[in-house]
């Protein structure tokens, strides 16, 4: 986003031209207006920028410019300049939706602080639209994996590279990194859409009943098996079946599933004949399975039959450019839930957003979502963010754009601090170019030397 602008109408020549010295001087783009018609035909709802107004003068005076402003946009900033004897007149101006208002004579440096807030305001207003509208123009699988980090651009080509294959896949991801939505995603993207989609959480279902309710069972098979049941695999044929948390399976039933996924057959309990089974298998883990494979808590047959095609969803702490994307889509669809519209997005909650670790991942971020929706405070797990209490202020206080820049720097050193200096490894893991990621460095003052541990290759 450019240098927000400046817009000063005053029909008096000698004020425009002190006005826009001062403002320059304090690094504010101005362009100067004699008539208030001037002004409008510049306004715009993409407008990056202010509108500063004196109330009196000819042909439009400034409230009427005020009313026109806010036609066009309701949440463009408008700041008018008044008389002494106007003030009044100002404070019911500010009722019907001005910014501020300035009395006659005023200090440029007083007007200029009065900007640099409307332009903040001003720019998250049009960072979350612009994320909105991402939002309601993404079709399809941007629509349901989002972000807009390299991770998950390289996520979404691997979905969409899989889903009309029957490939068996393995997810692996920490808890809430959203495994189940990148399941359903090759699903539903895939030609088994319209099949059924069964998701087995391997670790909820009692140890004692998981095999009757993975390959079903026949009248008698055990005690209490009055009537003959359909296992969930039988039940998905023709379509796709999530093992979620597949670590958790107890080891002798690992045995049968393989024999399953490797023959495409199960038998049901009780029953010597064969089911022919026309499904796909993903299966998720939250654990690395090769370990648990030299732990012997994971037959390596199981683990190498559904390691065919692997793929790693990234934790929200890795791509924190996602979350402002993220965390407003989860909030539509809370307002969606709870039938509330969507607080104002301040600064600091964004900073606050950004700077947090998301332990929980996606999922933690939908609670915290669903608690912004619901006005319940403490949006961020824990209330503030440590770091945003230092005393230093270094995230917490501030203009909005210091506070974001701080955050961006952090991402920076974490990332550089990663990937151990390696530049390629780090424009590519914040879905930077190199030259933006060069002129981000020397924007902020850090160096490849600083974390260098060994040479790229």
């Amino acid at each position: 986003m450019t240098d927000g602008q400046v817009f000063f109408v005053d029909d008096e020549e000698p004020l425009r031209d002190a006005v826009k010295q001062g403002l320059e001087l304090c690094g504010h783009p101005v362009t100067c207006f004699s008539s208030a018609r001037q002004a409008e035909a510049q306004l715009g709802r993409n407008l990056y920028g202010v509108l500063v107004s004196d109330i009196k003068m000819p042909d439009m005076d400034g409230l009427a410019l005020l009313r026109r402003a806010l036609e066009i946009d309701p949440a463009l900033p408008v700041v008018l300049v008044t008389g002494h004897g106007d003030v009044p007149l100002a404070v019911e101006a500010m009722r019907a939706g001005a910014y501020d208002f300035i009395e006659k004579p005023f200090d440029t440096s007083h007007l200029a602080s009065v900007v640099a807030r409307a332009l903040e305001k001003r720019r998250l207003v049009l960072e979350v639209r612009a994320l909105r509208q991402e939002l309601e123009t993404g079709s399809g699988l941007e629509a349901r994996l989002v972000g807009r980090s390299a991770a998950m651009e390289r996520l979404r080509g691997q979905v969409l590279a899989l889903a009309d294959t029957d490939a068996d896949v393995l997810l692996v991801g920490e808890t809430g990194a959203g495994k189940e939505v990148v399941a359903r995603a090759l699903h539903d993207f895939g030609g088994r859409r319209d099949g059924p989609f069964v998701a087995i959480n391997c670790g909820a279902v009692p140890a004692e009943i998981i095999e009757s309710e993975l390959f079903g069972h026949v009248a008698g098979a055990f005690t209490g098996a009055q009537k003959p049941r359909t296992g969930k695999l039988e039940f998905a044929d023709g379509g796709t079946v999530l093992l979620d948390e597949i670590e958790s399976m107890p080891p002798a039933l690992q045995v049968k599933l393989l024999r399953a996924i490797e023959t495409r057959t199960i038998e049901r309990l009780g029953s010597n004949t064969p089911v022919p089974l026309d499904i796909r298998f993903v299966a998720a883990s939250k654990d690395d399975l090769a370990a648990a494979c030299r732990a012997g808590r994971f037959r390596e047959d199981l683990y190498y039959r559904l390691n065919v095609v692997s793929l790693t969803l990234p934790p929200l702490r890795e791509r924190r450019e996602d979350v402002p994307l993220l965390f407003h889509h989860l909030a539509r669809e809370a307002r969606g839930r709870y039938r509330r519209e969507i607080p104002e997005l301040d600064g600091g909650l964004l900073a606050a957003l950004m700077a947090h670790d998301w332990p929980g991942n996606v999922r933690e971020l939908r609670n915290a979502a669903d608690r912004f929706v619901l006005g319940l405070g403490d949006v961020v797990p824990g209330g503030a963010v440590p770091a945003l209490q230092e005393s230093s202020g270094r995230w917490g206080q501030g203009p909005l754009s210091d506070r974001l820049d701080a955050v961006e720097k952090s991402i920076l050193e974490a990332e550089l601090r990663r990937h151990g200096g390696s530049l390629k490894a780090t424009y590519e893991a914040l879905g930077l170019s190199r030259k933006t990621l060069y002129d981000k460095l020397q924007r902020h003052g850090l160096r490849r030397e600083d974390f260098l541990v060994s040479e790229e290759g």
